[in-house]
């Protein structure tokens, strides 16, 4: 089997208790460990501090920005930056999210193509341009989402997702991270019992 990463990955039994614990936590729910957990577990200060703004940004309530909308822009964005472990891997959330299937591959390609509603599109054109052309962004862009009904708060958390994941992004590419086989068929195929 292909390695998870290109840098070194600690055994289960030899990751920091608190991390060990977290990871245990997600396969008991999921039934599996994202890869994403062991590949960043060799640095652990690094580690908990990527999860701790990851937790920020994806699990803050909001009544402007649900879970999925939040995975919408995880998947637009590291489709823009050719980052296959969060496209499969938050991919697999947003299907999970939405019930749709199709989402995920149309997100990652090209989201004005998208089964998405005008307001989940300035979302995404605005974390795009985040993305990719963040100095270029300007007061029209605001305007736009301020139309759709976004406060400032909600354009700051689609700012940043965007701008975490840019990172993200990068890590994972760098490490040659590698998506678990579980995210391919999720949400695409009844869960199994």
């Amino acid at each position: 089997m292909t390695a998870i990463s290109r840098f070194p990955v600690p055994e289960l039994n030899n990751i920091a208790d608190d991390l060990r614990t977290r990871m245990l936590e997600v396969q008991q729910k999921a039934g599996f460990i994202p890869n994403v957990f062991l590949a960043l577990a060799h640095r652990p200060d690094e580690c908990r501090a990527f999860f701790a703004y990851h937790d920020a940004l994806m699990l803050k309530e909001s009544a402007a920005l649900n879970k999925a909308e939040r995975e919408m822009i995880v998947v637009a964005t590291s489709g823009a930056n050719d980052c296959v472990y969060c496209v499969v891997a938050h991919g697999a959330i947003l299907r999970v999210y939405t019930r749709n299937p199709r989402i995920a591959d149309q997100l990652a390609v090209n989201h004005r193509k998208a089964e998405i509603t005008p307001k989940q599109r300035a979302m995404l054109d605005f974390a795009l341009k985040v993305c990719l052309h963040s100095n270029e962004l300007d007061d029209a862009d605001f305007a736009s989402l301020r139309a759709h009904g976004f406060s400032d708060d909600d354009i700051w958390d689609i700012g940043s997702i965007s701008a975490f994941f840019g990172m993200s992004n990068r890590l994972a590419n760098m490490s040659s991270m590698r998506p678990n086989d579980e995210f391919y068929l999720m949400g695409r195929v009844p869960r199994q019992k």
